[in-house]
């Protein structure tokens, strides 16, 4: 048996696993943190909006509030109900958490600056995506009581429909991109759109899908709100329709792994919008000295700057009907999305070659 050379396998599989758990481990410590201050930011915004100050005892200006949150959670003793699956009622809150955490791994928050930057990372998004409805379904089911049932089958359904207009949505800027990979979407914004037909490519602002795909990203954001049962969207958890929708038999640790899976996806929704429309880690204008700045930072502003949107939406606007909500996402958002892809690809076919051409300047 031929000797093993140690040093040749660390370096070939020890150390890039030892990179992946580092950048694995930052990841999630940065994204958890931040969760916790934008989760105080969604309370302080609802707050103001309302003539009320929001928490404040916790920490100076009430900044540790969501960590004391969290420490009660944790010390506070779970109750199962009897009559409950033990064993997919706990699995149930753990895998929303692990499903909603494992999706960032794709997700670039500057230029190199992700955990693995996959050539079909949209694709690995609609995965994960998808596999989340699973956990609000074991929870409601393993429960054994009609009203978490009642929340999970609404909240399933719901769920489902919106994912459909995200998904057409996107195909609409993977058009525009050309690729799959979220860093090529990004750098696309860079190089190609309006700014550059103009011939101010510093102006890179202009770039950005936002401009010729506005609607899809009104109908993007209308659908994130559904997805995440954000309200106006909250109908799964409707306090006063169905008491806490497939979380009512929930307590203690599991309920907020449930709560901390939703603010998770809230911000991979913001992160996505930001990717999509908004040219991730690209500044707005790009010269001195804004283009010194970190991607990362323009990144985490675009982010916040969507959650805020996200926010409002929570305050001022009215919750809808479970029929208004379905006949939203299958009657307006679904044939919206599915004309802009063919508005979009005859565009891209037909229009963009003859522009390049020069024909229209003869």
């Amino acid at each position: 048996m031929a000797d093993i050379d140690w040093i040749a396998l660390w370096w070939d599989y020890g150390f890039p696993a030892v990179i992946i758990l580092a950048k694995s481990l930052g990841l999630l410590v940065g994204l958890l943190i931040a969760i916790a201050f934008l989760l105080l930011a969604d309370r302080k915004i609802w707050a103001a909006v309302m003539l009320r100050r929001g928490p404040n005892v916790v920490g100076p200006y009430g900044l540790l509030q969501s960590f004391a949150d969290f420490i009660k959670f944790i010390v506070k003793e779970p109750v199962i109900p009897a009559g409950a699956d033990k064993v997919v009622f706990l699995l149930a809150p753990l895998a929303t958490t692990v499903l909603a955490l494992s999706a960032w791994a794709v997700v670039p928050v500057a230029d190199g600056w992700a955990v693995s930057d996959l050539n079909v990372g949209i694709l690995y998004l609609f995965a994960i995506s998808s596999l989340g409805v699973y956990g609000i379904i074991m929870g409601g089911w393993a429960s054994n009581s009609k009203y978490p049932f009642l929340g999970a089958l609404r909240s399933a359904a719901q769920m489902v429909s919106y994912e459909v207009s995200i998904g057409f949505v996107i195909v609409t800027v993977l058009l525009c991109a050309g690729s799959l990979n979220l860093t090529e979407i990004v750098n696309a914004q860079k190089t190609h759109g309006l700014a550059t037909l103009l011939g101010v490519p510093w102006l890179s602002v202009l770039n950005w899908y936002w401009l010729p795909l506005f609607p899809m990203m009104v109908v993007f954001f209308i659908s994130a709100l559904a997805e995440t049962n954000r309200p106006p969207f909250d109908l799964p958890e409707a306090e006063s329709e169905l008491v806490a929708g497939f979380m009512v038999e929930y307590s203690s640790t599991p309920y907020l792994l449930f709560m901390l899976g939703e603010y998770v996806s809230i911000v991979l929704m913001c992160a996505m919008t930001t990717i999509l429309f908004l040219g991730g880690w690209l500044p707005p204008v790009d010269v001195m000295p804004l283009n010194l700045v970190p991607g990362v930072v323009w990144f985490t502003l675009k982010v916040c700057a969507v959650f805020f949107m996200f926010a409002m939406v929570k305050v001022i606007v009215p919750r809808y009907r479970y029929d208004q909500l379905m006949r939203l996402g299958w009657k307006v958002l679904l044939p919206t999305s599915l004309v802009a892809v063919v508005v979009v690809a005859g565009f891209l076919q037909f229009a963009v070659p003859y522009l390049q051409s020069g024909s229209l300047a003869h």
